[in-house]
């Protein structure tokens, strides 16, 4: 095990915790300025020129295999990551993306570009990877929600800076234009790295290697506080009982996630599945990454006004994330999916409506142009729902004994059809044209009867809580009951005679086998099922 320096410069409490949401932050702006930064270049004359006019499904590919080494790089951080340390395994992210940039800048082939293009998309895939689940294992328990739901908030601003600078650039003539923008991203990630080097471990990565004095002095550093405060002795005392369940029942196997027992493993890993799976088929990445191209083709603009119509339709990427960073726990997670989901749906029908009058002459034209309005209204609305749900209950819905390789499984689902959708949309609109947000708008509308009869509300239920929902018989009839009225007497943790300690059940570091171990001898006393 590779030891990485460190250099204590944020000092502790509140100055270091602000530091390392800072460097988490900064490494979620990398990554929306990843997706962002192509969105402003692929039509660009000198680029085209360099790699010689690609075709749509070249295009595509030359686009979308970024997707395809961000899938790679999340396999690759499962299976290696854990050996590194969090902090290492940031900086080696950011390595893979600064050799993809250097090599994306000084690209003169389709080749070379798409290699390129895969190295970087290795880093991203080991960043978003990791970068959460460090946050999240060195914030308070009370704050960690907020924090993880506005990841794609600052996402949101790594695709603006990209566009607008994309466009600055516009006014340049030369490879200079398409080839800085792309050489941008390795400041953000060089800014990271040296941001890391300030950052402590994950005390709970020390705690699993045999690190103990090491992590609990990282705990009273990072709370300011120590070894006797109860916050700290609580923290700790719940970190070692997690462990410890977990050396008992070991890990689960590739093999037995989708394993059907009493707390619905399998169901919980395809919920978490499904639910990326909902946040890249509604069209989101056709206006990240194609909105200039599309407002020329599609809606007839020139080039200029594309630019600058895509960089404000994608600030409302932005302006809609707000919304969920301050309220997502009080609106909860069903209905904001739901209406969301309906309200993307009716953007792509209009969209479509309006773009389908194209060529016919007279005073159709206006109409036309009128339709990259509901671009707008779509990012809106992806931003306020979709953007940032599905990053907060994929963790949530599983079950502690998968929860890593789970969430493995779910974020892979973002990126593989992240990776399809970039694929294909080049040439879904220049065959289909309007014809080709049909498919997005069916896609969106469909949506809404799966969340309502599949996808149960999570919202200030503990994970313990969760997990009773779905060894008590109907689970989305019941989750609602309960975000209503709250959990009826004698069920639930109540019901439980001999329940673990206070500090084990707070913590989530209760399998769920041994859960369910409780939940059985409770019946067999009572004589009833909870």
């Amino acid at each position: 095990m590779f030891k990485a320096p460190h250099f204590n410069w944020y000092g502790r409490g509140f100055k270091l915790r602000a530091a390392i949401t800072i460097a988490c932050q900064m490494a979620f702006v990398l990554f929306g300025y990843d997706q962002g930064v192509f969105g402003g270049i692929v039509g660009n004359p000198d680029f085209l020129d360099t790699f010689h006019h690609p075709a749509p499904g070249l295009e595509g590919i030359i686009v979308s295999i970024y997707n395809l080494g961000c899938f790679t790089g999340c396999i690759l951080a499962f299976f290696f990551c854990e050996k590194t340390g969090r902090r290492l395994a940031m900086w080696i992210a950011m390595v893979w993306i600064i050799v993809g940039a250097i090599l994306q800048t000084t690209a003169y082939s389709v080749p070379h570009l798409m290699i390129a293009r895969f190295i970087t998309g290795i880093g991203t895939g080991i960043e978003t990877s990791t970068v959460p689940m460090y946050q999240s294992e060195l914030c308070e328990a009370e704050k960690r929600g907020r924090l993880v739901s506005s990841e794609p908030l600052f996402v949101g601003v790594g695709i603006e800076i990209a566009y607008w600078f994309d466009y600055g650039m516009s006014f340049t003539s030369g490879s200079i234009a398409w080839r800085l923008p792309i050489a941008c991203q390795m400041i953000f990630a060089v800014v990271v790295i040296i941001l890391v080097f300030g950052l402590p471990e994950s005390p709970r990565y020390l705690y699993k290697h045999g690190r103990s004095e090491e992590a609990l002095a990282i705990l009273c550093d990072v709370y300011d506080s120590t070894p006797d405060d109860p916050k700290i002795a609580k923290e700790n005392a719940e970190i070692l009982e997690a462990l410890k369940i977990e050396q008992e029942h070991g890990e689960y196997k590739w093999s037995q996630l989708l394993k059907k027992d009493k707390v619905q493993t399998g169901r919980r890993v395809l919920l978490a599945y499904g639910m990326q799976f909902m946040n890249q088929m509604g069209g989101i990445n056709l206006v990240v990454y194609y909105i200039t191209s599309v407002l020329q083709l599609n809606v007839g603009l020139d080039r200029n006004l594309s630019l600058l119509l895509g960089g404000v339709i994608n600030l409302m990427f932005f302006i809609g994330s707000l919304f969920p960073t301050f309220f997502l726990d009080r609106i909860g997670r069903r209905k904001p999916m739901m209406w969301g989901s309906f309200g993307l749906g009716v953007s792509m029908m209009l969209i479509s409506i309006l773009l389908s009058f194209k060529n016919q002459g007279g005073s159709v034209a206006k109409s036309t142009a009128s339709a990259s309005t509901f671009f707008f209204t779509y990012m809106l609305i992806f931003g306020a729902t979709a953007n940032c749900i599905p990053w907060v209950y994929v963790p949530e819905i599983l079950p502690l004994h998968v929860r890593a390789k789970g969430t493995a499984v779910g974020i892979s689902a973002n990126w593989i059809w992240n990776f399809f959708v970039v694929m294909i949309t080049p040439t879904l609109l220049n065959n289909l044209e309007w014809k080709g947000y049909l498919i997005f708008m069916c896609l969106n509308f469909s949506f809404v009867p799966l969340v309502y009869f599949c996808y149960p509300e999570t919202s200030n239920l503990t994970l313990e809580e969760i997990d009773w929902l779905f060894y008590e018989g109907n689970v989305v009839k019941r989750s609602i009951r309960i975000a209503k009225d709250g959990w009826e007497e004698g069920v639930g943790w109540d019901s439980a005679a001999h329940a673990p300690s206070p500090a084990v059940v707070e913590s989530g570091s209760l399998s769920s086998k041994e859960m369910a171990n409780v939940v059985e001898q409770n019946e067999k006393k009572t004589g009833r099922a909870v």
